[in-house]
């Protein structure tokens, strides 16, 4: 008898890839950004701005943001990060982020 899935074993993922070209740094950031998935992606920030290119952070395919990854988001665009984002929540969180909105 197959035993039933069970979707709340299911862990949160994030994925980041890195792309480094002439001109920037980009982090292409996918899943929800909450909980330790959230200082994975401060890590590769942090080693992405070591370098004289500028940082872009690329959030249209981010599901979720918490609390805590929305103030390493606002760390990141004071610290000279691009922040791109699609869909109508990514896209209020990153204006309210630009216009320095509940900081």
């Amino acid at each position: 008898m197959e035993r039933p899935f069970n979707i709340a074993l299911i862990k949160p993922m994030l994925k980041i890839t890195t792309q480094i070209n002439p001109a920037e740094t980009i982090l292409d950031v996918e899943g929800k950004l909450a909980g330790p998935w959230i200082e994975e992606l401060a890590n590769c920030w942090r080693k992405a701005r070591n370098s004289d290119r500028p940082v872009k952070v690329m959030l249209c395919a981010v599901t979720f943001i918490d609390d805590k990854g929305r103030n390493l988001l606002v760390e990141m665009y004071r610290q000279g990060a691009k922040l791109v984002a699609e869909g109508c929540m990514n896209k209020a969180i990153v204006e309210e982020i630009i216009r320095g909105e509940r900081l």
